[in-house]
């Protein structure tokens, strides 16, 4: 598949995400990114601008999430060079679908997730049906545990199924009167082998913490710009095993509604 299919394809998730999970809880944001990133193919470091667009919502039955990235980094190698990748996970409430009330302990729900992840450069297309797990706990608006199988439609050598399992949460706090928010996702992925061949991809440990302040609350505009930082944290980075990072990134949130 070309870039400008995969192109294409992220711009209909946009438009897909958008509208039938628009509500009034939805929110869409605009993020930029900048820190000195690792090609764990070249193991060199480079300064890369990441700018984000973000959309989260609900419906009735469930919910979404989706972002895509445009990246550009300082190093003509062939690695973050004009490059954008996306994800997309809408779930469907077994619960809510039942017309039934749930809770078990922390738990508040259960959903069937069914993720998409795509790269333009690599020609990346995985599909990822799982199960998420809702969790009601103290001081966090929300605490997400996903479980999902990865299955490989890109172009070139295919990998076998894996599976990867996902922690996102977001707990808003107040220090005197500004106010911050922290944030971001932990994944573990598991090893896979190439279909054809002996080669494979380590299983890799991926956290993207974030901390960030509102900023606009400065300003009487609360809740609409945020500064700070966002921890890359990847252990195996992409799979290549003993290419790990540590790197902070300078993180500027703009949220539209």
């Amino acid at each position: 598949m070309t870039r400008i299919k995969f192109f294409l394809a992220s711009i209909a998730l946009v438009l897909a995400s958008g509208i039938p999970f628009s509500t009034a809880s939805a929110q869409m944001q605009f993020h930029y990114q900048r820190g000195s990133i690792l090609n764990p193919f070249s193991g060199d470091y480079s300064d890369t601008n990441i700018l984000t667009f973000q959309h989260a919502g609900g419906w009735a039955l469930g919910s979404s999430f989706f972002f895509i990235d445009f990246l550009d980094d300082a190093t003509n190698d062939g690695f973050n060079d004009k490059e954008f990748y996306g994800e997309w996970y809408p779930t469907l409430s077994i619960p809510r679908l039942l017309g039934q009330d749930f809770k078990m302990g922390p738990v508040v729900d259960i959903a069937a997730i069914g993720g998409l992840n795509f790269d333009g450069d690599a020609n990346i297309l995985k599909v990822l049906p799982g199960l998420r797990l809702s969790w009601q706990i103290p001081g966090f608006i929300f605490v997400n545990t996903d479980f999902a199988s990865i299955i490989d439609y890109s172009d070139g050598p295919r990998r076998k199924n894996g599976f990867i399992f996902d922690i996102s949460w977001l707990s808003v706090f107040n220090l005197g009167s500004q106010t911050f928010s922290f944030m971001g996702h932990a994944e573990y992925v598991s090893a896979v082998d190439l279909k054809v061949g002996s080669l494979q991809d380590s299983a890799w440990i991926l956290a993207q913490p974030q901390l960030v302040w509102d900023i606009g609350n400065v300003f009487k505009t609360p809740n609409e710009f945020h500064v700070g930082i966002e921890m890359q944290i990847w252990s195996n980075k992409l799979g290549v095993e003993g290419e790990s990072e540590f790197r902070p990134q300078l993180l500027v949130v703009w949220q539209l509604q």
